[in-house]
């Protein structure tokens, strides 16, 4: 019997032991885990945008045109930059930053937009939080001077996430959003795009492009934003390609596809043919490998744009921000109109060897 209690004291005590150290390791490790994630934090906020991605050289742009180009680059990150150090939203950020850029003549958005088969901008954007995962997008817009403003009111101010055509005009006029007549987004350079691109097809060479930079060029814009609560958003805006019937809609206004963010990830904006990014799911995916395969941001979109793209077929980039502040501006072509702005440090870019 004495044998018994004996062994029983000695099983109780090693117990007793072994849970201490236990305890003990998981108390180490929990700390180790905190300061692995403190270590990685690199900045408190953080904004990237884009403003397309094809084939950008140095040899293709005028150095009045890529001064032009750099200028409304900085303009649109500085905007969103000031909203979030003064503390404001992800979301505010990506959307007044977008909006620099959808009023410039530049880019494939809005004001620039390419034009369709009828020599008329039919317009896509969309918008996502990544604090709730609520989003908004709108698709084959005529009218809407700032389409990434009437993806916001989607986002905000209706059950829905995507709207699209007369019905999404409507919604605009009843949200009191700015209407402009359809001519507004029609530039010479476009409207001579277009008419070159048609007469080409008539001769049997049909492209989808906008070759006002020498060939292949996607000039969609997009931005996506840290702010100082720790909130991820992306935005995207865009006209399109060149030359689409049928009422054509490409990735830009699907979320997960041409836009996505979520706080527990990153958020994402992409730019390249939409096609294959709407099969990818390319803004999607990047954050799923993150999540669920535990790659960091650069490894996910390594992943998908220079591996499961070209794959594929597609081509293009993406711009992508953590939730700790890193950033990725990943593409498969030339060159891509991009910035960055974190810890104070602006990077404009364009080609790919700078």
């Amino acid at each position: 019997m004495k044998k018994i209690i004996l062994l029983l004291s000695i099983f109780i005590i090693s117990l007793g032991c072994e849970n201490a150290s236990q305890n003990s390791s998981k108390k180490s490790k929990q700390k180790n885990n905190t300061e692995t994630l403190q270590q990685e934090k690199k900045a408190e906020f953080g904004i990237v945008i884009h403003g397309g991605a094809g084939f950008i050289k140095k040899s293709n742009l005028s150095d009045s045109l890529e001064n032009a180009y750099r200028a409304k680059l900085k303009e649109a990150i500085l905007t969103g930059n000031k909203i979030l150090e003064n503390g404001g939203s992800a979301v505010e950020a990506v959307q007044r930053s977008i909006n620099i850029m959808e009023d410039s003549p530049l880019f494939n958005s809005a004001k620039g937009a390419v034009l369709n088969h009828e020599e008329k901008a039919e317009l896509d954007a969309s918008i996502m939080d990544g604090k709730t995962l609520n989003a908004g997008a709108v698709a084959g817009v005529t009218i809407i001077k700032n389409p990434i403003n009437l993806a916001f009111e989607v986002m905000e101010n209706s059950e829905h996430v995507l709207l699209s055509g007369k019905g999404a005009e409507n919604f605009a006029k009843a949200r009191n959003l700015e209407i402009v007549e359809p001519s507004y987004f029609i530039t010479d350079k476009q409207l001579q795009n277009i008419k070159r691109i048609k007469k080409q097809a008539e001769n049997k060479q049909a492209t989808f492009y906008n070759s006002d930079i020498n060939g292949e060029k996607f000039g969609t814009v997009g931005c996506v934003a840290l702010d100082k609560n720790g909130n991820l958003a992306a935005g995207t805006s865009t006209g399109g390609m060149a030359n689409k019937k049928f009422g054509r809609i490409g990735d830009s206004p699907i979320i997960g596809a041409g836009t996505y963010a979520n706080n527990k990830t990153c958020a994402v904006s992409g730019t390249g043919w939409g096609e294959y990014y709407l099969r990818g799911v390319v803004a999607y995916d990047i954050s799923a490998l993150m999540e669920y395969k535990g790659l960091s941001l650069a490894e996910a979109t390594n992943e998908v744009i220079h591996k499961k793209q070209p794959e594929l077929g597609g081509n293009g980039g993406i711009i992508a921000i953590d939730k700790n502040g890193n950033i990725s501006t990943e593409f498969n072509t030339a060159g891509m109109f991009r910035a960055s702005l974190v810890n104070d440090s602006l990077s404009i870019k364009m080609f790919k060897e700078n």
